[in-house]
């Protein structure tokens, strides 16, 4: 209401009173005066009214801004109905002040009666508006003492993220000072820029709740960042040992693999083709594996020079990966040699072993019980037959010891897999 704005910014300057008045003449002036004083205490009780308003006003807004709860909107939507209370209390004491010059020379007895009677009643309406404000106040205060809350923990959420933006920037100048770039560093930390922009504009353009979290994501993202300058130098030094590392072992299988053809030659005149036949490449397809293998150290090492961490990351566990399969093919020549001439010497220690296992298993399945479960006992007696023909096999005049050792291998994993169903249902029943 304009004419309500008006009146709030008039005595918003304080109260007139009876003290400035002059009043002349007997039983008229006692009227007058009575008018006056009813005028001066409704304007002190609009006063009152239009402050403690205004200072609820700020109490709406700061649990607005902190508090985005079904509750917290109930009470901006009760202040809105209550501010249309007030301003029709305010509407009737302004109609009754501008309906009435007290001040005229010629103000009778009758007319100032009728001045006091409203203004009376116009003080009575503001107080009694005050008193619906005093008690909506008391009813959103616990509302308000939890946005207050928030609110104190804003300030110092920002303080802290801006502290830590300031800590990693200090860190990428260090870091480049030292010679390192740091370029994805950098990028990252200056995309933090807009968030920071974002942080500064405060709880009124986005809310207690975003701007926490802002804050703390900014704070998490700076201080990795940071924590990131400070081990790259460590990081760069360890990247130059693995490399280092892994051109020594490059050599090193090549060094390796030169010595598999003669493996192969023992095999190939020792035992039948069926038990070497799937090394026969090893020996070209190490060279390869490893000639590509020093052809991405030397990119890596270039990218190193460039300083481009995450290519020089990746290539060296390309690298390390190459390696470890092929010094696994280099190994399996050897290995498949020591593992042939063991069981050509004596089949039985396999068999043997492999029979332990079958019994283990068959023990493990009886107890409890008087007749086998067919789910276990189906499978443990296959694997007992296979263990049979396997041994039988052997006995042509080229025998193929790996596909023995093969057919060990499997009747243990059957076995195992009995053994785990078993215990299994156990667990479960």
């Amino acid at each position: 209401m304009d004419r309500a704005r008006r009146w709030r910014a008039q005595y918003g300057r304080g109260i007139v009173t009876t003290a400035s008045r002059r009043w002349f003449g007997g039983r008229d002036d006692s009227r007058r005066a009575d008018a006056q004083a009813a005028k001066d205490a409704a304007a002190a009780a609009f006063y009152e009214l239009d402050t403690a308003q205004r200072d609820l006003r700020i109490s709406i807004e700061t649990i607005a801004a902190a508090d985005g709860s079904p509750a917290a909107r109930q009470a901006g939507e009760a202040f809105a109905a209550l501010g249309q209370r007030i301003d029709q209390a305010s509407h009737v004491y302004i109609e009754a002040v501008d309906a009435h010059d007290l001040d005229r020379p010629e103000l009778d007895g009758a007319v100032a009666t009728r001045a006091r009677d409203q203004l009376t009643r116009a003080r009575e309406e503001l107080v009694r508006a005050k008193g619906e404000l005093d008690r909506f106040a008391q009813g959103i205060q616990p509302l308000l003492d939890r946005a207050e809350t928030q609110l104190a923990q804003v300030a110092p959420a920002r303080e802290r993220a801006k502290a830590a933006l300031l800590a990693a920037s200090t860190a990428l100048d260090e870091v480049r000072g030292s010679g390192m770039r740091a370029d994805d560093l950098a990028v990252r930390l200056a995309a933090l820029a807009p968030e920071l922009t974002l942080l500064n504009q405060g709880v009124a353009r986005h809310g207690v709740q975003d701007t926490l979290q802002r804050a703390d994501r900014i704070l998490r993202d700076a201080e990795a960042i940071r924590a990131e300058l400070a081990r790259l130098p460590e990081r760069a030094a360890e990247i130059d040992r693995r490399l280092v590392s892994l051109q020594t072992r490059a050599q090193a299988l090549r060094n390796r693999a030169d010595r598999v053809d003669p493996v192969l030659s023992e095999l190939r005149r020792r035992f039948s083709a069926a038990c070497w036949q799937d090394l026969q490449n090893v020996p070209e397809q190490a060279v390869r594996d490893v000639s590509r293998a020093e052809e991405q150290l030397r990119e890596a090492a270039g990218a190193r020079e460039e300083q481009r961490w995450a290519d020089v990351t990746a290539l060296i566990e390309a690298v390390r990966a190459a390696l470890d399969a092929t010094g696994e093919a280099v190994s399996a020549a050897q290995d498949r040699l020591t593992r042939l001439e063991a069981v050509a010497r004596d089949p039985q220690q396999e068999v043997q072993r492999t029979r332990f296992v079958i019994r283990d298993a068959q023990r493990l399945a009886m107890e409890g019980r008087s007749v086998p479960d067919p789910r276990h006992a189906g499978p443990l007696d296959e694997s007992v037959a296979r263990v049979e023909r396997a041994l039988a096999s052997l006995e042509g005049r080229h025998p193929d010891y790996w596909h023995f050792l093969q057919e060990m291998e499997e009747v243990r994993a059957v076995v195992g897999r009995v053994v785990a169903d078993v215990r299994g249902g156990r667990a479960t029943g």
